[in-house]
């Protein structure tokens, strides 16, 4: 399925028409592009769901969602607010090794490889979501005025729509896992799904390190060009 979807929404790029709604619209329409942004982040929703695997109790739900939205909201208003960005391409790759990371832990891969527990889940979802705030802010940054003066209460806004986005997915992922774990397969379906988030995450990374490579080689390009033009006229 992964491979069928267009480069620009696994790049978290923004139509241009939601970009003109964050330049010229007000909170809500902030909120709406946020809860968008979210809804179509692939990796964001595959991290998320590889958390909710294996969470039975709706207090466990609650406390390691809680420590990931508390950790991306730090990191989204903190990196936005102060105007600290990196290319997006990269910041999606590190995002791409967070799914890799929670489907192998998932699958119990560091008894299996290490012979040793896996780091503290809470806080490595705290950290995770981190970073997932720093790609939100990244693309948050490209996509409004850094000079707005009601930048805060937009990414505030943009943020309160992240997590209705959230809300939403969850709320369909919760469904969806307990039903399945009612079924005599749900032992097996989870190693194999679990695998899943592992290719999709690889195919991911590998996405974002391409592009990156090609925006990189296009920005060479561009300067040589401008070089060779300017060496030309100076001649």
């Amino acid at each position: 399925m992964l491979p069928a979807l267009p480069g620009s929404a696994l790049a978290h790029n923004v139509s241009e028409q939601a970009k003109q709604r964050m330049l010229d619209g007000n909170y809500f329409d902030f909120a709406m592009v946020g809860a968008e942004h979210m809804l179509t982040g692939y990796d964001h929703l595959l991290f998320l769901l590889g958390v909710m695997f294996f969470l039975r109790s709706f207090t466990d739900i609650v406390k390691f969602i809680t420590a990931f939205t508390v950790g991306h909201t730090i990191s989204l208003i903190f990196a936005t607010q102060a105007g600290i960005t990196a290319n997006p391409y990269l910041i999606d790759a590190v995002i791409a090794l967070t799914v890799i990371y929670k489907a192998f832990e998932n699958l119990d891969g560091f008894r299996r490889c290490f012979k040793r527990a896996a780091p503290s889940l809470l806080l490595m979802v705290f950290v995770f979501g981190l970073i997932h705030g720093f790609g939100l802010s990244a693309r948050l940054q490209q996509m409004t005025l850094a000079k707005d003066p009601n930048l805060i209460g937009k990414v505030i806004a943009f943020n309160v729509g992240v997590e209705l986005g959230q809300i939403a997915a969850l709320t369909l992922m919760t469904l969806v896992v307990r039903a399945w774990r009612e079924t005599s397969v749900w032992t097996a379906a989870s190693r194999i799904a679990n695998g899943a988030l592992i290719a999709a995450g690889l195919y991911l990374f590998v996405f974002q390190i391409v592009s990156y490579a090609r925006t990189q080689d296009s920005v060479a390009r561009t300067a040589s060009g401008a070089l060779v033009q300017s060496t030309v006229i100076k001649g």
